[in-house]
């Protein structure tokens, strides 16, 4: 039964490799305020692309990276983002196998719309609303009837993550968080609960400082650099939702045994 065992895991991966390509094709597509109906093309010379050149990674491979048509490069944010859903699918799959389908199917959407909203946030300073919205309601939907009884929890874990948020908005006015964060922080305690959410938090601002630091050393920030308008945080914030669906239970109790004697 082993081969069976390995096939599972390769469709898994091959079907987060094909979704990350539709991942890039929606975030260039949002970029450039383009329906996302019609063939996929080169985003230089506006070429449409043959089905062999629509091979997520193996393509960017055999092509050397560069357009088939016009001959020039081709960003390797797409071959990066391929391969990091399909590695992220391969985790999660790894981690939760299937017990709960429906569990597993919504926990690899979510994740579909973290990387894409990760990437887009990255390169424009802004979370968009036409990922995050389906992302909130569909969570919301699937806690309503599959996790009824645990509600209360995941309410309480919106209104800790998110407002928190909030009040860092409107204290700052939008100078130290932007109102995106707000609402993917909805998104977060809906999806993780409590505490999960907080171990995302704090790996958030962790990283966040870190990563801070690191920029202040090499002489890219100013000392007084402001999160909303030199770094954008939700990549941070994604970044420490991704670790608190798979370890947030052994980190919250290494952290408790740090109090045990």
């Amino acid at each position: 039964m082993d081969y069976i065992f390995y096939l599972l895991y390769t469709f898994i991966f091959l079907l987060g490799l094909c979704l990350g390509s539709f991942l890039n094709c929606v975030i260039y597509r949002l970029e450039s305020e383009k329906s996302l109906n019609g063939r996929s093309f080169c985003p230089r010379c506006k070429h449409k692309l043959s089905w062999q050149d629509l091979f997520p990674v193996f393509s960017f491979l055999f092509l050397k990276g560069k357009c088939r048509y016009c001959r020039e490069k081709i960003s390797i944010q797409y071959p990066l983002v391929e391969f990091i859903t399909g590695l992220i699918f391969l985790v999660i799959f790894w981690k939760f196998g299937i017990k709960d389908l429906f569990a597993l199917c919504l926990t690899l959407y979510v994740s579909c719309s973290l990387i894409a909203i990760f990437i887009y946030d990255l390169k424009h300073y802004l979370i968009p609303d036409k990922i995050l919205f389906p992302a909130i309601v569909i969570t919301f939907l699937y806690r309503l009837l599959a996790n009824f009884s645990l509600m209360p929890n995941y309410i309480i874990a919106v209104l800790v993550s998110a407002g928190f948020f909030l009040f860092i908005f409107l204290i700052s006015k939008g100078r130290w968080m932007g109102f995106g964060d707000v609402k993917l922080a909805v998104l977060m305690g809906l999806l993780l609960g409590l505490p999960n959410v907080l171990v995302a938090l704090f790996l958030a601002f962790l990283f966040g400082a870190i990563i801070g630091v690191i920029l202040m050393a090499f002489g890219k920030k100013s000392a007084g650099w402001r999160m909303k308008s030199e770094m954008p945080f939700g990549p941070f914030l994604i970044t420490g939702t991704f670790i608190s669906i798979l370890w947030a239970s052994p980190i919250i109790q290494w952290y408790l045994n740090l109090f045990t004697i």
